[in-house]
């Protein structure tokens, strides 16, 4: 059954009011794209005969990392695998709560290696917290962190189970998510984090329950179009101050410009062949 706590609304302006908005620094893990194509399908975007630029790829992908930087965060880079070309999608290896390490059980075959990839690497780096989970759990894909509490979406990649399994861990309270639009088969492409108690999110990726339980805690979330969310709008990422989100969702734009919020236009369009886009690739490390 999902796991969810007591609903209490988060503490939100109105959407009329402008909130000061205050960028806080980040760590973040990232993997170059060296290696990355579409040679399989295991969701909606990904057409292997539709041909890739790996070039591109690497192009769009250095200027998202390179925003991070001019945006004062740092970032931490792990050494891509040849034969994994979805490990760009750092933010599905793992997810990182207070420095504890919850790794990734990937449901399909094509990606499996990509989880022990990144938990050696927190290994190597002196992580001592680190759990290899027995559930299907695809990272940050499907567990996003909004204060101290996660949001877990199911449906179509993350083993239900998986959300206990990641309360237990780390000793916050989760709330489950289902999905039922496979165009928006992780969370992280159908909701993103604005801030500790702030979420933008397209309604229609999820079912009547799901919709009630976000519109209870959220009551005044931002919400997207069905254009927005279909050019991945909301595989977004935000330091509290700047949204860094696809060029083309306009929309999400707008609204976030007037609740206060500086959105970044940032084009990965080489990447969404294979179902990613900003959030996908950047896995946040919340070490304490």
């Amino acid at each position: 059954m999902p796991v969810t706590d007591t609903i209490a609304p988060s503490v939100s302006t109105h959407p009329a009011e402008r909130r000061t908005r205050t960028a806080t620094r980040r760590r973040l893990l990232m993997c170059r794209p060296r290696h990355y194509d579409v040679t399989y399908s295991i969701n909606p975007w990904m057409n292997p005969g539709r041909g890739t630029d790996t070039m591109l790829a690497v192009r769009q992908w250095e200027q998202l990392r390179d925003l991070y930087l001019e945006l004062g965060h740092s970032v931490e880079e792990i050494k891509p695998v040849e034969g994994l070309p979805d490990m760009v999608f750092a933010a599905n290896g793992a997810t990182v709560v207070d420095g504890k390490v919850f790794g990734a059980r990937f449901r399909h075959a094509e990606r499996t290696a990509e989880g022990p990839a990144y938990l050696r690497w927190f290994e190597e780096r002196g992580y001592q917290d680190v759990l290899w989970p027995e559930h299907i759990n695809e990272g940050e894909g499907d567990l996003l962190t909004v204060g101290r509490r996660i949001l877990a979406g199911t449906g179509f990649r993350t083993d239900i189970r998986a959300h206990a399994e990641a309360q237990e861990f780390f000793g916050l309270p989760v709330t489950s998510l289902t999905l039922v639009n496979p165009r928006h088969y992780h969370l992280d492409t159908a909701l993103a984090v604005l801030s500790d108690d702030e979420i933008m999110y397209y309604p229609d990726a999820f079912t009547p329950g799901s919709q009630a339980v976000l519109r209870a805690l959220f009551p005044h979330a931002v919400i997207a179009t069905a254009e927005d969310a279909a050019v991945f709008g909301l595989n977004a990422f935000s330091d509290g101050r700047h949204v860094l989100l696809p060029t083309a969702a306009e929309g999400l734009r707008a609204q976030l410009r007037a609740r206060g919020f500086e959105p970044i236009g940032v084009e990965l369009t080489e990447l969404l062949k294979a179902g990613g886009s900003v959030k996908c690739c950047t896995l946040e490390l919340r070490d304490r």
